[in-house]
């Protein structure tokens, strides 16, 4: 399956009346419903409480939502240098990508304790407030995939400009091998303002400077791959050549909508790697996808919050966790 080209470029500790962001310091669980989130809540809050009676450093790891595989992949590269460095990491997500929820959790984990917060920022604005009064509570801030607008420790990240250009550049060349040289292309976004997408969208576009294609109004599915299965189909009524997705549900989505059509002349590439999209590479409906490395931003980023805690100073380095291209296995 993969063709690797080296570019250099959920849980919430909630209270009984927080619903829809759970919790777990384990990768693979994330409570639902109504019951489920409010017993998690409360061993949540249990379980920190005696992690910081007892001295363990306690380190939250609060992500976008809880339902990409990108988030539980970095949960477990953050799990792993929790075992091995002897701290305690919680994950905190919230079910969709909700800012509300999202600053819920940054103000519980303040509450319950935690010494750093490693966050992948829904928007760099929304959660800007309450990150800084976490940090001058003495919180150690560390930023992973995505950042907002406040000063951090560090920051562990896939550099998105280039390789939103690298999945553009993968684009025009399949259409080149096809012999199309025009004709227009969607793109599906989250929102316009997730740093991390919004970056891999300039990338792409810029890809395509001088040519004569025609990149269309970029549309906004949330991350959801229903959502985004149907703007994607829209694209296709209009005759798109291409179609770019940003993230793992756009990706999904675009896939989707391109083997519902029944077409196999548009040209999919999209973001993150997850069981689906590989399928959808494999079966010919996606050309490609950008693959992250999701396990080294969350391993890296609780070596880092560890260093922080313990007073080295990080300088507020940023460091390109790396993408690979993943393609159809020859």
């Amino acid at each position: 399956m993969k063709k690797v080209l080296s570019v250099a470029c959920a849980l919430c500790m909630t209270t009984a009346m927080l619903t829809g962001c759970g919790s777990s310091n384990n990768a693979g669980t994330a409570a639902t419903g109504e019951a489920q989130n409010s017993a998690a809540a409360s061993t949540t809050t249990e379980q920190a409480s005696t992690a910081t009676d007892a001295g363990t450093t306690l380190i939250a790891l609060i992500t976008m939502d809880s339902l990409d595989q990108h988030w539980v992949t970095l949960n477990e590269g953050a799990q792993k240098a929790a075992a091995e460095l002897g701290v305690t990491v919680q994950f905190m997500a919230p079910n969709t990508k909700d800012d509300a929820q999202q600053i819920e959790c940054v103000n519980n984990a303040v509450s319950a304790g935690a010494q750093a917060i490693i966050v992948a920022a829904n928007g760099p604005d929304a959660i800007s407030s309450a990150l800084r009064e976490a940090s001058d509570a003495g919180v150690k801030l560390i930023y992973v995939d995505s950042p907002a607008n406040v000063s951090a420790e560090a920051t562990f990240s896939t550099d998105n400009n280039a390789a939103g250009k690298t999945a553009g550049e993968e684009m025009k060349k399949a259409l080149a091998d096809a012999g199309v040289t025009s004709g227009s292309i969607g793109i599906i976004n989250v929102n316009a303002a997730t740093d991390s997408c919004v970056m891999r969208e300039e990338g792409f576009r810029s890809a395509f400077e001088g040519t004569d294609f025609e990149l269309l109004e970029t549309q906004y599915g949330e991350g959801d791959a229903a959502k985004s299965q149907s703007i994607a189909e829209n694209y296709i009524t209009q005759g798109v050549v291409g179609i770019f997705g940003c993230n793992e549900g756009s990706t999904t989505g675009a896939g989707n909508a391109i083997k519902a059509s029944g077409k196999d002349n548009v040209i999919g590439v999209g973001f993150d790697k997850s069981d689906a999209i590989l399928g959808l590479i494999d079966d010919g409906y996606l050309l490609c996808t950008m693959a992250q490395n999701p396990d080294v931003m969350g391993y890296e980023g609780v070596k880092a919050a560890v260093k922080a805690i313990n007073g080295e100073s990080l300088g507020g380095a940023v460091t390109d966790t790396g993408v690979s291209v993943l393609t159809k296995q020859q």
